[in-house]
């Protein structure tokens, strides 16, 4: 499918190496905002899309390092409502600096997660799934850098690799502020976390979810048709 159509929105995703799935959906619409978000590796724009449409006049810098992802983002937020609120560019996280680009209420990335296994074929897909071009570590150093003392960082990983990211963050002097399960149904094991991290000592909220819930319809039926 080259096209996923949204209730206030429609992405093309023929340009990109990863497609729209609930993943970017989840988090896009999990993650805290605030008046300035910085969506790391945008991939189609999606998860700046929602952003935009959740967060009344925030602004939105999507980042990503592919440029035939940049071009799709840039085709489905001129098409959205909210071009006028999102840009996007061409760029890596590590390389931005706050100087420049000022801080950020929100920092929200569904990173790349494979480490250390078999690298697919098609080397724009690689990039996208593997996290040689951004490491967990490095997310959370950028993240130090670029949010605001009382901003928050969402993320969204596979089960197996929470301990990674949790294990960055306290290198990096975060604090974890919300965590939720994800399972596909209620018999299964949790598949997903969403993940929050904010840098002062904070209560930490749990809570989990299944895919096609009361809380999962809830919390994405802004979205989906």
């Amino acid at each position: 499918m080259t096209m996923f159509s949204f209730k206030k929105f429609t992405v093309r995703q023929d340009l990109c190496a990863m497609k729209v799935g609930t993943d970017g959906v989840l988090l896009g619409a999990w993650a805290r905002g605030g008046n300035r978000i910085l969506d790391v590796g945008t991939g189609t724009g999606l998860i700046a899309l929602i952003m935009a449409q959740r967060c009344g006049e925030c602004r939105v810098l999507a980042v990503d390092i592919d440029e035939g992802a940049v071009r799709q983002s840039v085709e489905n937020v001129l098409a959205s409502p909210f071009a006028a609120r999102i840009e996007v560019r061409q760029a890596m996280v590590q390389q931005l600096l706050a100087q420049e680009v000022g801080r950020f209420d929100a920092v929200v990335c569904n990173p790349p997660f494979f480490i250390s296994s078999l690298q697919a074929p098609d080397r724009r897909r690689t990039l996208a799934r593997h996290a040689e071009t951004l490491t967990y570590a490095e997310l959370m150093q950028s993240a130090d850098r670029l949010l605001d003392d009382n901003g928050e960082l969402s993320v969204i990983v596979p089960f197996d690799y929470r301990r990674r990211m949790d294990d960055e963050a306290v290198f990096c002097g975060f604090f974890p502020s919300r965590v939720c399960g994800v399972r596909t149904t209620a018999l299964k094991p949790v598949r997903r976390y969403l993940l929050a991290y904010r840098k002062k000592p904070c209560p930490c909220e749990h809570s989990e979810m299944v895919i096609g819930d009361a809380s999962y319809q809830a919390l994405t039926g802004d979205f989906y048709l």
